[in-house]
């Protein structure tokens, strides 16, 4: 069930488009429900749907094409390593298996201590610096090197354990 605090929020983002076109709102409503539970569970997408009068399988179409929507609860720090072909190239799938080594899991699994999701993604969009990752959606990490991934895990372990 959705809080009234994040129903507030979705009237806000609502009210950014004509009424008659309240369902552009959807990527937005489904990011504040992110917010509030930590994914997007099937009885969000519902709530979403009826808030904006549309069809269930119309949200979850959104849910689905997106990977910054999680279906499935993750850890406190998510890391997408991109493994599309120019990080392919440049060392984007020996990126991801380092991490897996390092965090004792495999690509798509969370850490026991709830801390650390593992998924690989498409295009990130800075082939250049690859390879690249993103941390939780936001943080960009280029040129990963296995120096950097034992400074950017052990750094957020540490800040995640406080």
């Amino acid at each position: 069930m959705i809080s009234e605090e994040s129903q507030l929020r979705f009237a806000r983002e609502v009210a950014k488009y004509p009424a008659d076109q309240k369902q552009s709102a959807v990527m937005a409503c489904l990011a504040i429900a992110q917010q509030e539970l930590g994914y997007v569970s099937q009885e969000a997408e519902r709530d979403i749907a009826a808030y904006l009068g549309m069809a269930p399988m119309a949200v979850h179409e959104v849910t689905t094409f997106y990977n910054m929507y999680n279906q499935h609860p993750v850890g406190k720090y998510k890391l997408n390593v991109c493994t599309n072909l120019p990080c392919q190239l440049r060392d984007g799938v020996s990126t991801l298996k380092y991490l897996e080594a390092k965090l004792g899991i495999s690509m798509g699994e969370t850490t026991a201590d709830g801390m650390f999701t593992l998924q690989q993604s498409e295009c990130l969009g800075a082939c250049a610096d690859s390879p690249v990752m993103l941390v939780n959606d936001r943080s960009m990490c280029s040129f990963m090197t296995p120096e950097k991934l034992d400074q950017l895990v052990d750094g957020l372990r540490a800040t995640g354990a406080k």
